[in-house]
């Protein structure tokens, strides 16, 4: 299994999510289990020793892709057998605007 690591900018991504998940539902519970099902599925990512994920060479080289509850987990492979998770960010967003401005 890889090592799984998030980089400052997705643990903030998932302060953000939890913030404004608990804002809109009034409740800090549904928050906290939203953000462990998006941590649940970057923790799988990790764990199978395939290459997953749609490449996504117009954003950068070395990203990758995956869907998850409306939202977009981006990780790259590392050659120290680590998976990075890069951003997580709502599908909604305009992603290339994003990775413009990053």
């Amino acid at each position: 299994m890889r090592q799984l690591h998030y980089t400052d900018d997705a643990n903030r991504n998932l302060v953000e999510i939890a913030v404004y998940i608990a804002t809109e539902s009034s409740s800090r519970d549904v928050a906290v289990g939203f953000a462990e099902r998006l941590r649940a599925k970057c923790r799988q990512l990790a764990s199978l020793p395939a290459t997953l994920g749609t490449a996504r060479p117009e954003l950068r080289e070395d990203i990758r892709s995956a869907p998850c509850h409306g939202y977009v987990i981006f990780f790259r492979y590392r050659a120290d057998d680590v998976l990075e998770i890069v951003n997580i960010l709502h599908g909604s967003r305009d992603i290339d605007s994003y990775f413009d401005e990053n």
